[in-house]
């Protein structure tokens, strides 16, 4: 099989002048946190990027699969994001919301018009695992209630708040967290009782939160949380209909019903700016973060003013939370997303991704299934299509022959076996045959 080969790209990165991979991996080891893993067998050490390519010290190039954990919406070092941040650090590179300041109003303004319904009274702050925290805090705050439905299979962050609402034991540290969070069953078609085949799935699947409501509640909720689609979990997609009769049990319980957008928004699920849309529900609370900035440590949370309002009895402030640079860039993202129809080609390339991978579905056994939107895609591996046992070192084998041909990938799911693929939304028709080429040739040599 002939090595597939990166698209031509017409950029010349600068010569890496800095420390040895050598010393950078001593320094880590001695000063960052040891919890902190790294990707592949021999780590790779990126130095540079540009759109949907990074580079590594060696100058060898990469097409950013992954997209920095989803990060990268818009593309590496987007000239008018990068442009947009320069400008306004040139004249006041922080200032808090005890003062007025135009470009947070600006960009909150810009931000509230992409959101359907009252969805219009903006947070900001600095991560997807603060928002989420301040999703929790609104909602018990605003409905006197305490009990929160979150779903098995779910991430939602690191901090305690978010390890509360996370139901992957890989991701829960053994400490008192997880107080009035209950998780209903994951609507988990490939692998939970309800398959692709029933038409019914969806209202099946909610039906568990209305028994959790019933038997491990008072019979009120604070509310409901779910990513739109799951993100560490693999990239699930729920059945139709899914968020809809969950959305009824939530409210009929008091509670409110929250969005975790942190990776499914911003036009990446191609058919719908934000993943909700897909469910054809408007929640109450949307908390959005990664690609919301294209990589600078901005988040937000946007809500209703009558939700919002509950906030205003005690003090609520962030100090980071509108800084005018991260505005700006903000702000900017918005603005290429629309100039240069991303979510458009995120559409494009995501469909013609997908049924590429159901082609190499048909060839290569050990691809159990293949799902998501958009540029969100998961291929799960499974040992053995009938037991579906997860074909974890199989699937780290691929990420590495991957990595060997210039093509970053990511991994989920509680075992490890799911392909993640969520690059910047600028890729192109080239982009996505190299990536169905490696992906073929990964899988060739299992």
């Amino acid at each position: 099989m002939t090595t597939p080969t990166l698209p031509a790209f017409d950029y010349q990165p600068k010569p890496y002048t800095g420390p040895s991979f050598d010393e950078v991996l001593a320094l880590r080891k001695q000063f960052i946190n040891p919890a902190l893993f790294l990707y592949y067998a021999k780590p790779i050490m990126l130095v540079e990027g540009k759109m949907q390519y990074v580079w590594d010290h060696t100058g060898k190039r990469y097409l950013d699969g992954l997209g920095g954990i989803v990060t990268i919406s818009v593309g590496h070092c987007h000239p008018h994001v990068i442009a947009a941040g320069n400008k306004q650090s040139e004249t006041m590179q922080h200032s808090t919301t005890i003062y007025l300041q135009p470009n947070v109003v600006l960009y909150a303004e810009k931000l509230a018009s992409k959101l359907p319904g009252d969805l219009k009274m903006c947070y900001f702050v600095n991560s997807g695992s603060e928002a989420n925290d301040l999703a929790l805090l609104m909602a018990r705050a605003y409905t006197g209630n305490f009990d929160m439905i979150a779903l098995r299979n779910a991430y939602h962050g690191g901090n305690s708040a978010g390890m509360a609402l996370t139901a992957h034991s890989n991701w829960k540290y053994n400490v008192p967290h997880s107080f009035g969070v209950h998780h209903a069953v994951a609507p988990y078609q490939y692998r939970g009782p309800f398959g692709y085949d029933d038409a019914n799935a969806g209202k099946k699947y909610a039906d568990d939160i209305k028994s959790l409501i019933d038997y491990a509640t008072p019979g009120k909720v604070a509310g409901f949380i779910a990513e739109s689609i799951q993100g560490v979990g693999g990239f699930v997609e729920f059945p139709q209909g899914y968020l809809k009769q969950s959305y009824e049990y939530v409210r009929a319980a008091g509670g409110v019903c929250i969005a975790d957008e942190v990776q499914t928004g911003f036009g990446r699920t191609g058919s719908h700016f934000w993943g909700f849309e897909t469910q054809d529900v408007i929640p109450d609370i949307v908390t959005m973060a990664k690609g919301i900035g294209n990589g600078c440590p901005l988040a937000a949370v946007v809500t209703t003013p009558k939700i919002a309002a509950a906030m205003t009895g005690k003090i609520h402030f962030n100090t980071f939370g509108g800084n005018p640079v991260v505005s700006a860039m903000g702000k900017a993202v918005l603005e290429v997303i629309e100039k240069e129809n991303l979510q458009a080609n995120s559409l494009k390339m995501g469909n013609h991704i997908l049924t590429g991978l159901n082609k190499l579905k048909e060839k290569h056994k050990i691809i159990g299934d293949v799902r998501g939107k958009g540029l969100l895609l998961g291929i799960e591996m499974v040992k053995d299509r009938t037991t579906k046992e997860p074909a974890k070192a199989e699937c780290s084998q691929v990420l590495e022959s991957a990595k060997d041909m210039g093509l970053l990938l990511g991994k989920g799911g509680l075992s490890g076996q799911t392909i993640r693929f969520a690059p910047p939304m600028c890729i192109n028709q080239g982009d996505a045959n190299f990536l169905l080429e490696v992906l073929d040739a990964a899988f060739s040599t299992l």
